[in-house]
């Protein structure tokens, strides 16, 4: 088709010119209706061929633009901007053409003739609206006089009817009538007019549309007819139905027009026959004009937009990231070579920076991947704070101390201030921000889900971000260890008490006895004072002795000897004792309906769920019922391979400030406590590999202990006694 095209284009411009002057009469060929045809034959042809070659180059183009072809874009705008160029003239002139030739052709006084005959028309028609109009509003005025006369009709209906046959023989009516919607005639009087037309029901929708005040008339008898329909309210469902003869002016007016009309078509028909003539010559020309240009556009694009194309599609590979693309140079085509070599060059420079980009980015994600292990591996919080005061690094310890809720809730910490994070750290995170030291650090509690937990916080200034400071906060859980060295530091402490209580305590109470054998008989005054002073000694160093034997199982724990038991055995045991003990207080227990089978001590156990009961009891014993009933509740039940036993009461409860310190030796809210049932669980529990978590009852009202422990011990007896040892 490349080839192909210029001799066409070539072709079809020699037998334009040929035509227009043979129409020109320069030639020694006539325009005779035989040569015209022939000419329009010819044209013709040539017009369509060179729409195929338009059409082929086209459908080309759009195929490259819908499969997103490079600079197919560009190559449409430039296309169309030729066809433009061309097709403007060319329509410009082929407007001037058809108004100078309908100037000649059309002349003045035969449109005014025309536009008078039109105006009459539409007189005419303007006159039979109006006619309507009038009928309609006489109509209204005599149905809204008969309508007030409706105590007339029901008192002397026949000066009503007087009445109405006046008014319709002064109004001109044909026809006058009061209808009902079903058609029946409630009343019909003689109007006087020479043309009497009977009266018609109108349909359904007449009706409505009379009650909706339409300006509408109905049309009877061929046209000749006018018939108005209006409501009268005061007679119920009852319609004035009046009609009046068309004017035939305005009838035979527009039949006669259209006659006329028609001669001016068919004066014209003959007229307009030349200029269609001369309008389709023009017309083949301008389109074999318009076609060429279009044609020798898209040659000249296709030539122009190659070489971008190539470019177009380098630059996508070279987004794509490749950076070894280049593209062909040819010196041909001028300044845009010099565009390709360089952008060879461009690529050249972009490929060596790559390679040198990759390898620092490779040592880099070496170095983060590191940092990221080594965070994610310690068992401390860390969190890196920004430049201003933003959260921007969370290793997994720290993600549940900011958020117990999951990754979700977690993520949602990144980006948020530190102050509204982890408010604990506000202050320390300023404190840092204006001193000049490298580490601040002291130790906090934190409160989270009723749990009290002690950390060693450090906070450290990091890498400069825009030169602004950044931090990094190291949380380390000191709990645990701040529990074991007080736990270890009561155990020496009860055991040097025990060890110097002990040993003065039994001559006391032999002294005491003695003295109340050999002179209990004796004396004989005051002997009452006497044997109460011996009792309260002797008692009160079996008082001693007690509180004594408690420190010593403090500080000497027995060993836990784990073995494979039925713990929910052990749990109903525990719970029997208990409301043996305990009658006035409803003890119930949850337990599964078959055996749970886990390696524990059951002395041990069934010693700190004793214990654990024994406390709730006492709490609801110092708490004020109001009327409740006091109520202890078991729950066992295993959890994610973990033995879970809830102990809730709805007695006095815990205290929500320094709940944790419970747990520490000696410390008690009752006043005849010892402070060593709750460590003595504690120890127990850590024993078996568990713990103990000390929390609020779910109704509000009373306190909840849970005791949780690997179903299947993660810790030897051995090893929890060597740690009793140590303690």
């Amino acid at each position: 088709m490349s080839r192909v095209g210029p001799f066409v284009v070539a072709i079809a411009i020699l037998c334009a010119i040929g035509s227009f002057l043979i129409f020109a009469g320069l030639t020694p060929l006539t325009p005779t209706d035989q040569n015209v045809q022939y000419l329009f034959i010819v044209d013709a042809a040539i017009a369509a061929l060179l729409a195929a070659l338009v059409a082929f180059e086209a459908f080309g183009l759009v195929r490259a633009w819908r499969s997103r072809t490079a600079a197919a874009g560009l190559h449409i705008r430039i296309v169309a901007l030729f066809a433009v160029i061309a097709a403007v003239p060319a329509i410009s002139m082929a407007i001037v053409g058809s108004v100078t030739l309908d100037k000649l052709f059309n002349p003045a006084f035969m449109r005014d003739v025309r536009g008078f005959i039109g105006g009459a028309t539409e007189a005419a028609n303007l006159f039979r609206e109006n006619q309507c109009l009038w009928l309609l509003q006489e109509s209204q005025l005599t149905a809204s006089d008969l309508d007030r006369g409706k105590p007339m009709f029901d008192s002397d209906p026949k000066l009503f009817k007087e009445f109405f046959t006046s008014r319709a023989h002064f109004l001109g009516f044909s026809a006058a009538a009061m209808i009902k919607r079903d058609g029946a005639i409630l009343a019909q009087v003689e109007t006087g007019s020479m043309i009497r037309d009977p009266v018609v029901k109108p349909q359904d929708v007449d009706f409505a549309d009379s009650l909706k005040n339409e300006p509408l008339c109905l049309i009877l008898n061929e046209g000749k007819t006018f018939v108005a329909l209006r409501p009268m309210p005061s007679f119920g469902d009852v319609f004035l139905y009046t009609s009046r003869p068309v004017d035939p002016f305005t009838l035979e007016f527009p039949k006669q027009a259209a006659a006329l009309n028609h001669l001016f078509d068919t004066f014209e028909l003959h007229r307009h026959q030349f200029q269609i003539t001369l309008a389709v010559m023009f017309g083949l020309l301008a389109a074999i004009m318009l076609l060429s240009a279009v044609w020798i556009g898209l040659a000249f694009t296709n030539g122009l937009v190659a070489p971008i194309r190539r470019l177009i599609a380098a630059t996508d590979q070279v987004s794509a990231g490749n950076f070894y693309v280049q593209v062909p140079v040819r010196q041909a085509e001028g300044d845009l070579a010099h565009l390709g070599s360089t952008f060879n060059k461009m690529t050249s420079e972009l490929r060596q920076q790559q390679n040198r980009l990759m390898a620092a980015n490779q040592v880099m994600d070496e170095r983060r991947v590191f940092t990221e292990a080594v965070l994610f591996g310690v068992p401390a919080a860390v969190i890196g704070v920004g430049a201003r005061g933003d959260v921007t690094v969370l290793n997994p310890s720290a993600r549940l101390l900011v958020s117990a809720e999951g990754e979700e809730a977690a993520d949602k910490a990144i980006g948020r201030p530190l102050a509204e994070a982890l408010p604990e750290l506000s202050a320390m995170l300023q404190e840092a921000r204006g001193g000049y030291s490298r580490m601040s650090q002291r130790q906090i509690v934190l409160s989270r889900g009723g749990r009290e937990r002690t950390y060693n916080v450090r906070i450290t200034p990091g890498p400069l971000n825009r030169g602004e400071r950044t931090f990094v906060a190291t949380l380390d859980d000191m709990t645990d260890l701040v529990t074991a060295q007080r736990t270890a530091a009561w155990a020496d402490v009860a055991r040097r008490i025990a060890h110097e209580i002990k040993n003065p305590l039994t001559p006391i109470q032999l002294s005491a006895e003695r003295l109340k054998r050999k002179y209990g008989r004796v004396i004989t005054a005051d002997k009452d004072v006497f044997d109460q002073c011996t009792d309260t000694i002797i008692r009160q160093v079996d008082d001693i002795k007690r509180m004594v034997d408690e420190f010593s199982s403090f500080s000497r724990m027995p060993k836990a000897q784990l073995a494979t038991d039925d713990l929910t055995a052990c749990v109903e045991q525990v719970l029997f004792l208990m409301r043996v003990g305990h009658p006035g207080i409803a003890i119930t227990g949850s337990c599964p309906p078959e055996p749970v089978v886990a390696r524990f001590d059951r002395r041990l156990l069934a010693q700190a769920l004793t214990n654990i009961v024994k406390n709730a009891t006492e709490g609801i014993a110092a708490t004020d019922m109001e009327g409740r009933a006091p109520k202890i509740d078991v729950n066992l039940r295993l959890e994610g391979g973990d033995v879970i036993i809830d102990v809730e009461d709805n007695g006095k409860g815990f205290p929500r400030e320094n709940r944790a310190r419970l747990l520490e030796p000696y410390m008690t809210t009752r006043s005849e406590g010892t402070g060593l049932g709750l460590p003595i669980v504690a120890k127990i529990l850590e024993d078996h590999g568990g713990g103990i978590e000390l929390l609020d009852a779910a109704s509000g009202q009373g306190a909840l202990v849970r005791l949780h422990f690997p179903l299947v011990a993660q810790v030897a007896a051995g090893e929890g006694a060597d740690r009793a040892d140590k303690a």
